[in-house]
């Protein structure tokens, strides 16, 4: 395969995405108290969570084509340059992407962790994608159930019983979406607003995104320490107070001074965070094991 076709693939599947979110899944699984998966299992879920993403981050550049057609950040993708055409075999191959990926979810992590897989795709492919994105400012606070999904289908692969952390760990993710894109959105606004996309910081005034996004970060923040009081040891304190100050001192700056360079310091500042947090939840559970 061409380095050429490498990235067009990358791009088609949202990979990029596609690898933290299956990152949150293997956090979901070590983050829930039980028997260790066997490391089949362990791979065989992240390949599925991958897939799912991927499969719906695929149909998000199918139906997204004519908008993506409108943004510079976006005009490059294969379906919105014309690299790829449209075509209803497209949707075949994607289904039968999330179809291969749910059955690998069910074998390696159960049929509960499947119903989260399956939600974390539908999520995105079709409640954010199809029925949200061009009609509601809120869009991708729903959306961010995707990401919030795919944790939850890691806790259900060690235990379908429902845990405080990795519960908490979901609804974390859920606060970390809107933050992250607004922001993106604040620092490529007009891009959003030559697409016609009603995303929050082109619809309202400075003061009322900033307050959300700020709103969110110091949520997700202090939430984010919760599993501290439930067992969760240094290496996950110190990825979650490390990156959620550095994620809140930027929410902090972008509320008082609501510009594109701020916006995007504050997006930068959200991947930062999220990355610190995972390796921390991973790192911790890697550690547990080897005690």
């Amino acid at each position: 395969m061409t380095l050429a076709a490498v990235r067009m693939t990358i791009s088609l599947l949202k990979l990029r995405i596609g690898v933290a979110v299956a990152a949150s899944a293997l956090a979901g699984v070590a983050a829930t108290s039980g028997p260790a998966l066997a490391w089949w299992q362990s791979v065989g879920l992240a390949l599925a969570v991958l897939g799912a993403s991927g499969a719906a981050g695929a149909f998000n550049h199918y139906y997204e084509r004519d908008l993506d057609q409108l943004m510079r950040r976006t005009r490059s993708r294969p379906f919105a340059s014309g690299v790829f055409r449209a075509s209803p075999w497209w949707l075949v191959g994607f289904l039968t992407l999330l179809v291969a990926s749910l059955a690998l979810a069910q074998a390696a992590g159960g049929t509960l962790a499947a119903v989260f897989v399956f939600f974390g795709a539908f999520t995105y492919g079709v409640v954010y994608t199809v029925w949200l994105k061009r009609r509601s400012a809120w869009n991708i606070v729903i959306g961010g159930l995707a990401g919030s999904f795919a944790v939850l289908a890691g806790a259900a692969a060690v235990d379908p019983m429902p845990q405080v952390v990795p519960t908490v760990l979901a609804i974390v993710l859920f606060l970390w979406t809107p933050p992250h894109f607004w922001s993106l959105a604040a620092a490529k606004g007009q891009d959003y607003a030559d697409a016609g996309v009603p995303m929050l910081p082109l619809v309202v005034p400075a003061q009322a995104w900033t307050l959300a996004i700020l709103t969110h970060t110091i949520g997700l923040v202090a939430i984010s320490l919760v599993p501290l009081w439930f067992g969760m040891g240094m290496a996950y304190g110190l990825g979650a107070g490390i990156g959620g100050a550095i994620f809140l001192w930027k929410s902090v700056a972008l509320y008082c001074e609501p510009t594109k360079k701020a916006a995007i310091a504050n997006f930068l500042a959200s991947l930062l965070q999220l990355t610190l947090l995972i390796a921390g939840v991973l790192l911790d559970g890697a550690i547990g094991s080897w005690l």
